[in-house]
């Protein structure tokens, strides 16, 4: 499947769900530290993106999940966890909500959480400009990392995500994860799945006080890892420590 990049294939399958500036091949180096005798790793391409760059969607949060299960019935997987980066995080809250007794376990790395996302309107409108501007992709890549990286780093998230992300999508995708609220649709399913929280101590946007403010609000049970020397792309900036940390919650779910 060109829309689907797979690692592994060990007996614990799990979906990955890339975040706005992502996409299938945008996970960093987590693919390489993944243990592949414990797990099977699948991360698709959301439409709009990658091997889907041209296709054609609504983007919202019910399509994606709809293309989540899609994507698990095409690889004969009954049940999976999901692991979601930045708004695949709240795309993955959705499949939970559409079918809970399938996922395992939840994973959210740097997530938006599942409520509409507050922003002022200074906020709002570096957002919405990021769809046509390089310099909004980069201003929020440096934001949400700390304003600390080389600048060679975030330019190079900036270009990932100019190379395979369609504008129109990108746009819509923005008005998915910051509009739409499926908190009242989650909390009854809220303690069905373990569920894991990690935080990069240098994200300004979704560090360790906003997931408290919302993931842990509306998951009682989650557990919250704070990685100390992360922003919003663990994957990228704290790749071994993440993985070590998400390998450890689903080891034991």
């Amino acid at each position: 499947m060109d829309d689907v990049r797979t690692v592994g294939t060990g007996p614990h399958r799990v979906l990955g769900l890339h975040g706005w500036f992502g996409s299938s091949q945008g996970w960093g180096q987590l693919p390489d530290y993944v243990d592949r005798s414990a797990c099977t790793w699948a991360f698709p391409d959301l439409r709009g993106y990658g091997g889907r760059r041209d296709e054609a969607g609504e983007h919202t949060v019910a399509e994606v999940a709809r293309d989540t299960l899609a994507v698990a019935d095409r690889l004969g997987w009954d049940r999976f966890s999901l692991v979601g980066h930045s708004m695949g995080a709240k795309y993955a809250q959705q499949v939970l909500v559409d079918a809970p007794d399938r996922v395992r376990a939840l994973v959210s790395i740097s997530g938006v959480p599942a409520g509409a996302v507050p922003l002022d309107e200074q906020g709002r409108s570096l957002f919405t400009g990021a769809a046509d501007e390089r310099a909004n992709r980069y201003a929020i890549i440096d934001m949400t990392t700390g304003n600390r990286l080389p600048a060679a780093f975030v330019d190079g998230l900036v270009q990932h995500s100019l190379d395979v992300s369609d504008v129109e999508a990108f746009r819509d995708y923005f008005h998915a994860f910051c509009d739409e609220d499926i908190a009242a649709a989650v909390a009854p399913v809220a303690d069905r799945v373990p569920v894991l929280v990690v935080a990069g101590a240098h994200d300004a946007a979704l560090g360790p006080d906003a997931a408290k403010a919302t993931w842990l609000q509306i998951y009682p049970n989650a557990e919250l890892v704070v990685l100390a020397e992360a922003g919003h792309y663990p994957m990228y900036e704290t790749p071994a420590l993440l993985v070590a940390a998400v390998e450890e919650f689903l080891a034991r779910v």
